[in-house]
């Protein structure tokens, strides 16, 4: 049986803050150190491979892009929230990304093709680095992160069906476990545990709460790009 799913996560309790691990040092977040350590990464094991279990649902294959925007200030991670309706995730911030097609031939080509449906990023646009471990979330699908660089500008079109805004957070604030609250979830029968990010835009004055999946993932490239 797959653990229940989470409906809000802000009323799970924090368990615990990473203050005590450091942050990634800024210059390992230049695109340039980024091509180099996808060029030169060997041999490393995500710590956070998911939450899902085995449930009635079958695994399908799925992959994200986990996309850097070049700034003048720093690299950004493009970020969605996804529409209240839909059946999987519904008002969750994730990456853009989707199930895998038959045609797709690649994570890469999945990625990139669901970035383009969701928020309208042409893929001439992305640089794409590499790949992350993947990921198994509660809902049984396999996710690949595909990491890649963003060449602003960007006129960005959302889907309206799937995607109710797009916006940026620092890496540099991601990258810093500082930033990073555990969560405990008790349920009868056992217990799950996930990581929340909330990152509060100075110029809407509002939070949103990245955690889950998306958290997670984002937990692998910091170990990433530590290792």
């Amino acid at each position: 049986m797959s653990p229940p799913r989470i409906k809000d996560p802000h009323a799970i309790p924090v368990a615990g803050h990473d203050h005590h691990l450091d942050a990634v040092d800024g210059s390992r977040l230049t695109a340039e150190a980024l091509r180099q350590q996808f060029r030169e990464a060997r041999g490393f094991t995500a710590p956070i491979r998911g939450d899902g279990g085995a449930g009635d649902r079958p695994a399908a294959q799925a992959a994200v892009l986990v996309g850097l925007v070049q700034r003048d200030e720093g690299l950004q991670v493009l970020l969605t929230r996804r529409t209240e309706h839909l059946r999987d995730h519904a008002g969750q911030i994730s990456f853009p990304g989707g199930r895998s097609e038959p045609e797709d031939g690649s994570p890469e080509a999945t990625a990139l093709r669901e970035a383009e449906e969701e928020v309208g990023l042409p893929p001439a646009c992305v640089e794409v680095l590499g790949r992350l471990p993947d990921y198994t979330t509660v809902t049984q699908f396999v996710v690949t992160p595909v990491v890649g660089l963003i060449r602003p500008p960007l006129a960005l079109k959302l889907d309206a069906f799937e995607v109710a805004e797009a916006f940026e957070v620092p890496l540099a604030y991601l990258m810093t476990p500082a930033h990073h609250r555990r969560h405990v979830f008790q349920f009868d029968g056992g217990q799950r545990q996930f990581l929340s990010m909330p990152w509060r835009h100075a110029a809407h004055d509002r939070e949103y709460f990245i955690w889950g999946a998306t958290a997670a993932m984002l937990r692998n490239l910091y170990h990433f790009l530590r290792h």
